[in-house]
This record gives structure tokens, C-alpha cells and sequence, in this order.
């Protein structure tokens, strides 16, 4: 929450192209995803291997966070 605070970016990328929302999406982390989106995170950003963020949550089992990601109807 501070880094969002300060100013960081929510697009930036790791080596593995993965956005701080994949890599929240991965781990479940249902708080972190909502301060990312309340920010402005792309739901739709693929990392090197083509893979969104709903991807690595559905992947993991994490199903409150697979309702966050998913587009509202």
C-alpha cells in the first residue's frame, strides 16, 4: 500500500514479464488486488509466457480472487 502511495507503478515487470497483480493473482492475495485495481491495474496484461492474472488465480485454486479479476457483466 505504501509503494502504491509513493507513487509506484502497477505495470511494472519482473524478468518474467509479470505485473505485480499477476504475482498477487498467483498467491491469492485478495487485499493487494483490490488496492491494484482501485489503482488502475491491467486485468488483461500477459506476461512472457502469454498469461493473464485470472489465469495464475484460477490456476492456483484461488477462487474469491478469480471473481475479483473476472470482467463485470
Amino acid at each position: 500500500q505504501r509503494l502504491l502511495e509513493k507513487g509506484a507503478k502497477t505495470e511494472s515487470k519482473d524478468m518474467l514479464g509479470q505485473t505485480p497483480l499477476s504475482v498477487a493473482a498467483w498467491n491469492g492475495h485478495e487485499a493487494i488486488i483490490r488496492q491494484l485495481l482501485e489503482k488502475g491495474a491491467d486485468v488483461e496484461s500477459e506476461d512472457k509466457s502469454g498469461r493473464m492474472p485470472l489465469w495464475w488465480a484460477a490456476e492456483n485454486g484461488h477462487e474469491a480472487v478469480v471473481q475479483l479479476l473476472q470482467p463485470k457483466r
